[in-house]
């Protein structure tokens, strides 16, 4: 099965490559940490790819997309063709996910894992797994056989932009919808209380964020999720794309490749991801804070700093994509900053 053996590829990140790059980072012309979490990611990254300073050009972003049944339930402002509408912008490269992609040097991979309406379009790599999920204040969003399909598609799609020459990935999303599932997924893993962790979305008023509460609630308590199976989590109150987004990480950290994580949705597959492969959190670096409420909440569960604080909500991998550019700068600084003996400077302290 492709679930299985990708898991068992993802091993421990290499400590030798690690401890080279901090005594790289040591010999700069500069306090030791004095450039924060530039200095922790490009330690991060020898750690990942088995390289000091890896020149990581190739970069894309896969924005995975998916719709939801819930979204019947006045969840969202936004109607749910309008996410194949944004899909087919995205394809057309209007999207700001396209814009920020364009200005860092990376591509964006649009994947279909189940809009309700499908795209005819070369373009669009397709990974359906059904049009759409159930209603998950009904009962469950999917089978567990669906749920598997969902991630094994993020897992292709992952694989193939690898096998392309990408050196770096980071997760997008696309589905009206969809933060009520993620925010399902959080309080199934935490435990917090719903009304502490439930945000606007696309911009909800207030009469619409109480029933946003009831029915994530109502989700759980019908649905019982087994938080010791991420499979089961995935299937009772998740979505498609957030499956994908799971997947696209663990095919990432099978193939030793870096993966940016975005926001809130992003998050959601991430916990996925980590609860089928605790090791794959070695492999992600978190972009942004979200604006939404929970997310700050995940990224502790999940044990990640988060790079920027830009108070966005708008998902796509957005906040993923401006990361790339602080990437390629903290590695930058292990390659181009001079050292101590280089410069004739003095170390004195610094180190």
């Amino acid at each position: 099965m492709l679930l299985e053996t990708t898991i068992e590829k993802i091993n421990e990140l290499q400590s030798e490559a690690m401890e080279e790059a901090r005594n790289h980072q040591k010999n700069k012309i500069k306090p030791y940490g004095s450039l924060g979490m530039l200095e922790e990611v490009a330690v991060k990254i020898a750690g990942i790819t088995g390289e000091v300073s890896p020149d990581l050009g190739k970069k894309a972003v896969i924005a995975c997309a998916g719709d939801h049944g819930v979204t019947r339930q006045g969840v969202s402002v936004a109607a749910q063709e309008v996410s194949r509408q944004m899909l087919i912008g995205m394809l057309n490269g209007g999207a700001a996910i396209n814009v920020l992609t364009r200005h860092v040097g990376a591509e964006v991979i649009c994947v279909d894992l189940g809009i309700v309406e499908p795209v005819d379009d070369d373009r669009l790599v397709v990974k359906r797994v059904a049009p759409g999920t159930d209603d998950i204040s009904q009962g469950p969003a999917m089978t567990r056989d669906q749920a598997r399909a969902a991630v094994e598609g993020g897992i292709e799609a992952a694989v193939e932009q690898i096998k392309k020459g990408t050196q770096l990935l980071a997760t997008g999303d696309l589905g009206i919808g969809n933060t009520t599932p993620s925010s399902a997924i959080l309080a199934a893993f935490t435990g917090f209380p719903v009304d502490l962790i439930i945000g606007k979305g696309t911009g909800i008023k207030q009469d619409a964020m109480q029933r946003k509460i009831s029915i994530v609630e109502q989700a759980l308590s019908i649905n019982k999720p087994d938080t010791r199976d991420g499979l089961d989590v995935l299937a009772k109150v998740g979505g498609f794309e957030i499956g994908g987004i799971a997947g696209v990480i663990l095919g990432a950290a099978a193939h030793r490749v870096p993966v940016v994580i975005d926001g809130f949705i992003s998050c959601a597959g991430a916990m996925i991801a980590r609860s089928l492969a605790p090791q794959s959190v070695d492999y992600m670096i978190a972009s942004h804070l979200s604006e939404e409420p929970g997310h700050k909440i995940m990224l502790t569960w999940l044990g990640l700093k988060p790079m920027l604080h830009m108070n966005m909500r708008l998902g796509e991998g957005t906040g993923a994509a401006l990361v790339f550019n602080l990437i390629d700068a903290a590695l930058k600084i292990v390659r181009e900053m001079a050292s101590f003996d280089s410069a004739g400077v003095s170390d004195d302290g610094l180190r």
